[in-house]
């Protein structure tokens, strides 16, 4: 076994982390910058195979922190659609276009961001009532696939979540808990690609202490943001993964 000898590696590595960290303790969206960073110095593969065991304990720490803040009839709604989603995206990678995924989340997530930053100055389309319920298995599931093919499951999720009106708190807390149950419905998928290496296994193990002290930063600063300043985040957040999505398309 050899670990990269790099500088560069574990410098870009430790960016990834932190930016997943942040994403982790609320800031949604941040996450969706780890792999494009990390791909910079390894192979994306490699990468999210040394990535996944630090979003799992990363998530732990964000579902402990906001564990009283869970819609969980909204979870009952989107979890079964997300575990068919990741299951269609494992069947199906070989014969999908990633880049297209990529264009229509990307799409999606920027008209999305930008008519609700329009809406809260004034202009915009108002969205109206909540989705109904049953829309949840379609938004869950769309995640689902997303996020197996493309790493782009957060736009889905956080268009279903925003549009239910929720409070800060509990926004980030179902949040925390439905990637936490998407990364768990990925293990076996790198199993079976026999990604977990005792190489990657050690990476992950030499990042994970900055994982945990960069998700409760997270968690810290969430808390300290003005509920309507923070949903003005999340949405430009969301524009950001959306422009990003649709960079990585067409290049």
């Amino acid at each position: 076994m050899s670990l990269p000898a790099d500088p560069l590696f574990y410098l870009l590595a430790a960016v990834a982390v932190i930016l997943v960290g942040l994403g982790k303790g609320g800031f949604s969206g941040l996450g969706s910058a780890s792999m494009p960073v990390m791909t910079l110095a390894i192979d994306p593969i490699s990468g999210a195979a040394i990535l996944l065991p630090l979003f799992i304990v990363q998530d732990a720490v964000g579902v402990w922190s906001f564990r009283r803040n869970v819609d969980w009839r909204m979870l009952g709604w989107t979890l079964p659609g997300c575990a068919l989603g990741i299951f269609l995206g494992w069947l199906l990678a070989s014969s999908v276009a990633v880049w297209v995924v990529e264009a229509a989340v990307g799409a999606i997530a920027l008209v999305f961001g930008a008519n609700q930053l329009a809406t809260s100055s004034g202009a915009g389309v108002k969205l109206g009532k909540p989705q109904p319920d049953a829309l949840g298995l379609f938004w869950g599931g769309l995640s689902g696939f997303t996020s197996q093919v493309a790493l782009a499951g957060g736009p889905p999720f956080q268009i279903w979540a925003l549009s239910r009106k929720m409070s800060r708190d509990v926004f980030v807390g179902t949040n925390a808990l439905f990637f936490a149950t998407s990364n768990w419905l990925k293990v076996p998928a790198f199993v079976a690609l026999g990604q977990f290496s005792l190489r990657n296994t050690v990476l992950s193990g030499i990042f994970l202490p900055l994982a945990i002290a960069s998700t409760v930063a997270g968690v810290w600063l969430v808390r300290r943001v003005a509920p309507a300043r923070f949903v003005a985040i999340i949405n430009l957040l969301m524009i950001a993964v959306g422009l990003k999505l649709l960079w990585s398309a067409l290049t």
